[in-house]
């Protein structure tokens, strides 16, 4: 059974651990080290986004992550990209071994780029399965597809099992401004991406570098942000996530990754 009617709360991506759980560092982490690393933090929401390893597991080895964050009190959500039906029904069977109320993701993967009849139609197709399972989709604002027109598909279908993600740092890529993506999806919303941004010089002044900052520190007008969408009011979770550089080694990068997710849990229990 999936697990639904919780209050608003802070979670952390699989994003958060995006080096540590990569086969960039000598010794990656496994999902289980990475449940207990959350655990070990005092946070008790985990996203399981963009996690590659995770659609060729067997239903033992999804049971088997379940149990894990079971024992460590933690709650699961997921994260996937593409909206084929075969692949979201793959995903809404994964989600009910884990107990996953929530799937988020995005409308075109490589292959498969639909417009809004057709991811209109499939979502019809679709919704009333993930209904019958207490799964609700939420579809992430990103710079491929413009923030108006995944909200005409989500008019077009009218479902409260069908929303939106939020991650204004996204959008900026397409010059979608996030005050406007906030303003826009913000009746939609289902789930939400907390990650900082900034701008910087590139080496010699010619152009600039987008990328990551430690939340509080970047570009980001979260006050802004938690003031229009409300996510304590309407039980909309908060998950942590992270663009961070590679840094000079291995080490430095896994001791700034573990900073700038402390600093952000830190940040968010603050407000």
């Amino acid at each position: 059974m999936s697990r639904i009617g919780q209050a608003s709360r802070i979670g952390l991506s699989s994003y958060a651990f995006f080096w540590q759980l990569s086969d960039q560092v000598s010794n990656p982490l496994t999902l289980h080290q990475a449940l207990e690393r959350t655990a070990a933090m005092g946070v008790d929401l985990f996203q399981i986004c963009d996690y590659a390893p995770l659609e060729d597991m067997s239903d033992d080895e999804l049971g088997a992550v379940r149990a894990t964050a079971d024992n460590l009190g933690i709650t699961l959500e997921l994260g996937t990209k593409g909206i084929r039906p075969e692949h979201l029904r793959r995903f809404l069977h994964i989600a009910r071994i884990l107990g996953s109320a929530l799937l988020r993701t995005m409308f075109n993967v490589p292959g498969h780029t639909p417009d809004n009849d057709e991811a209109t139609a499939i979502f019809t197709e679709i919704l009333p399965e993930f209904e019958a399972a207490g799964v609700r989709i939420a579809v992430e604002t990103y710079e491929q597809v413009p923030t108006e027109r995944i909200l005409e598909v989500i008019r077009a279908v009218g479902s409260p099992y069908l929303g939106i993600c939020s991650d204004p740092a996204n959008t900026v890529a397409a010059l979608e401004m996030p005050r406007q993506v906030i303003d826009a999806v913000e009746p939609y919303v289902l789930n939400m991406h907390i990650k900082d941004f900034a701008f910087s010089r590139k080496q010699g002044w010619v152009g600039f570098t987008y990328s990551g900052a430690p939340l509080g520190e970047g570009l980001l007008d979260y006050d802004y942000m938690v003031e229009k969408i409300q996510p304590k009011q309407r039980n909309i979770n908060q998950i942590v996530e992270h663009w961070l550089p590679w840094q000079d080694t291995e080490t430095d990068t896994i001791h700034l990754e573990n900073q700038w997710t402390q600093q952000s849990i830190e940040f968010l229990r603050s407000k």
